[in-house]
C-alpha cells in the first residue's frame, strides 16, 4: 500500500517517474490515455473550499478513466461525529482510493493508517505536496533545463510572508529532497515551526534553508520569488495583525528586480493584489501562476498512476 501524504514518500526513482509521466500527460493531452485508472473510483474529501485543487483532480480521474466522487463534510456522517476510522473503514470497501484536502496533518495520517487504499494529500495545514511537485514541474519547463526535478539542485527559491505555513514547509522538504536553497523571507515570529524542523530530523532530511528578515537581501540571486496569501483559511481571527507584521515582506517591482533578471515569480493561488504581491508583478511576464495551476493537474495524474502501480 503506498500514500501520498509528503513529498519523500516516494523514492527518487518513482519521484522521476512521476515528472516524465506528468510531462508526457501534458504533451499528449489530446489522447487521453484511459487506462491508467480505467473503472476506479476516487473518492475526493473536501474539508477545506478548492478551486483547483478539487476541478484538477476531478478532471485528472476522469481523463485517466476513473471516476471521481465528491464528498464534502457537510454532506457525510463525519460532519456529525462519525469517527476517522468507521469513516475510512467504510471508505475502504466501496472506493479504490481517497484524496483529502484537510486541516490537520494527523488526519490524513490517520485515514491512511487505518483504511486499505491509497490516501493523497490534496492539502493540510501543515504540507501541500501536490502544490510542490507541480511547481518544480513548471520551474523545469520554464528554466528549459530537464524533466528531472533533481535537476534543480543549487537554484534558489525566496518565500516570502507567512514562513510558517504549509507552502513554506513544503518547500522546506522540496529543497532538502532536491538541492535547493531555501530562503524563507519573513518576520522573526515568523521563522519555521518547530514541526517542520522535527520532520526533516525524523527522516535525516538536509536542512538546506535560511530564515531571512531582510526582505530585499532574500531576494539576491534568487531564481525564484514565491509566496501566498498572508491569512490561511482558519487564520482570519489573526487577519489584521498578520498583515500588519509581512506588510514589509509584499512582493514588489523593488524585490523583483533585486533578485536574478530572469527570476520567476510564483504563487500558488488564489492571490490578493495589492497584499502580498503588487499588481504589477503580477501583470509582469516572469509571473507564471497560471502555467503553475495548469501543471497541478499533469502532475496530479502522474501521482495517482504511480500509486495504482505500486
Amino acid at each position: 500500500m503506498k500514500h501520498f501524504l509528503q513529498e519523500n514518500d516516494f523514492s527518487p526513482e518513482e519521484i522521476k517517474d512521476i515528472f516524465t509521466h506528468a510531462f508526457a500527460y501534458k504533451a499528449n493531452r489530446a489522447q487521453r490515455p484511459t487506462s491508467d485508472l480505467a473503472g476506479q473510483t476516487w473518492g475526493m474529501l473536501f474539508h477545506k473550499k478548492s478551486t483547483r485543487t478539487r476541478v484538477s483532480f476531478e478532471v485528472g480521474i476522469r481523463e485517466l478513466g476513473g471516476n471521481p466522487l465528491i464528498l464534502d463534510q457537510s454532506s457525510t456522517q463525519i460532519g456529525r461525529g462519525e469517527s476517522v476510522e468507521d469513516t475510512v473503514k467504510v471508505l475502504s470497501r466501496f472506493l479504490d482510493g481517497l484524496v483529502i484536502r484537510t486541516h490537520g496533518h494527523e488526519i490524513i495520517e490517520e485515514f491512511a493508517q487505518l483504511g486499505s487504499i491509497p490516501v493523497v494529500n490534496a492539502l493540510t495545514d501543515f504540507l501541500h505536496p501536490c502544490q510542490i511537485f507541480a511547481d518544480c514541474m513548471t520551474i523545469l519547463e520554464k528554466t528549459g533545463s530537464s524533466q528531472d526535478p533533481y535537476s534543480l539542485a543549487g537554484k534558489k527559491l525566496t518565500f516570502y510572508g507567512d514562513t510558517q505555513c504549509n507552502m513554506a514547509n513544503s518547500w522546506i522538504l522540496a529543497g532538502a529532497l532536491f538541492g535547493m536553497n531555501i530562503c524563507l523571507a519573513g518576520p522573526p515570529s515568523f521563522a519555521p515551526a518547530e514541526q517542520i524542523l522535527q520532520y526533516l530530523k525524523k527522516f535525516d532530511l538536509p536542512a538546506t534553508f535560511e530564515h531571512q528578515t531582510d526582505p530585499v537581501v532574500a531576494a539576491g540571486d534568487a531564481d525564484v520569488l514565491y509566496t501566498d496569501v498572508w491569512v490561511s483559511m482558519g487564520c482570519e481571527e489573526e487577519a489584521e495583525e498578520r498583515k500588519r507584521v509581512m506588510s514589509p515582506y509584499q512582493v514588489t517591482d523593488s524585490i523583483l528586480t533585486s533578485a536574478k533578471p530572469d527570476a520567476l515569480f510564483m504563487h500558488c493561488m488564489p492571490t490578493h493584489p495589492g497584499e502580498e504581491v503588487s499588481e504589477s508583478v503580477l501583470a509582469s511576464p516572469q509571473a507564471i501562476l497560471f502555467d503553475q495551476a495548469e501543471n497541478r493537474l499533469h502532475i496530479q495524474k502522474a501521482i495517482l498512476r504511480q500509486l495504482t502501480q505500486s
